[in-house]
């Protein structure tokens, strides 16, 4: 056939938008997992079944290649035949499965420790335990306490926000500098910034950033939840205080 066969893609778009959701399911799991691991570290089982977890997220991090996988020999395949044109229909199946089999051939273990949900549920895991995991005992109780005070007071100092200066109450962290601030305030300044044609520096004092965009922004879940549990401890050590003064007067009069 002159010019080459027609051939519709449109089965074919039809599949790759299915796995797309697919990959979506993935990435919920992932989600899923995470939190599950989290949830493990503020209840102190920080042991076993956290590990069984991170098991988990890096066997969907290999479903997620195998998928990105199998998307891009399809993608590549299609781009292949309407480049070149050829006369008669090919065999897609075939070089689909030729693409994807030399891809999977260069998997390392590496390809999976780099899959940027397990990277966030590592970093947030590492969060976690600096908020929530206790010291084990030590004979210097003088020296563990006062590291302990020392620690609970800088952890306090994280969860105020560089822009509000008021604590924070949805923590995104600056994958590329590390710091933190309230999500609202953040893309409030980045939007205004982006309209103004200019780039935003991060606002920690003493950060030499100066280029923070939304893209580089992920939820910290870990910060969130210290925050949430040093408040809850307040009002407990409030209720208790109300209750002892409560029942104080009541004896006095």
């Amino acid at each position: 056939m002159p010019g080459g066969a027609r051939i519709s893609f449109n089965c074919v778009d039809s599949s790759l938008s299915s796995l797309k959701n697919c990959q979506s399911y993935i990435n919920t799991g992932m989600d899923i997992a995470t939190h599950v691991a989290l949830d493990l570290v503020e209840s102190f089982n920080d042991v076993e079944d956290v590990n069984s977890m991170e098991n988990v997220m890096l066997e969907y991090a290999a479903m997620d290649r195998e998928l990105n996988h199998y998307m891009r020999a399809i993608e590549e395949t299609v781009n292949q035949i309407k480049r070149e044109k050829p006369e008669n229909i090919p065999d897609l199946k075939y070089l689909v499965k030729e693409k994807f089999t030399a891809l999977e051939s260069k998997n390392s273990d590496s390809d999976l420790q780099r899959n940027e949900k397990y990277v966030y549920f590592k970093d947030q895991l590492k969060q976690m335990r600096k908020q929530f995991c206790h010291q084990s005992d030590n004979d210097n109780e003088a020296i563990e306490q006062i590291d302990e005070d020392i620690a609970v007071t800088q952890s306090q100092m994280n969860f105020i926000c560089p822009i509000t200066q008021m604590e924070m109450k949805r923590p995104v962290r600056n994958k590329v500098c590390g710091h933190t601030y309230e999500e609202d305030a953040i893309l409030k300044i980045i939007q205004t910034r982006k309209q103004q044609k200019k780039k935003v520096r991060c606002p920690k004092i003493g950060c030499s950033h100066a280029d923070v965009k939304g893209s580089d922004l992920v939820p910290d879940e870990a910060l969130k939840r210290a925050i949430d549990s040093q408040n809850k401890q307040s009002w407990s050590t409030l209720e208790k205080s109300a209750g002892y003064a409560a029942a104080t007067k009541k004896i006095c009069y």
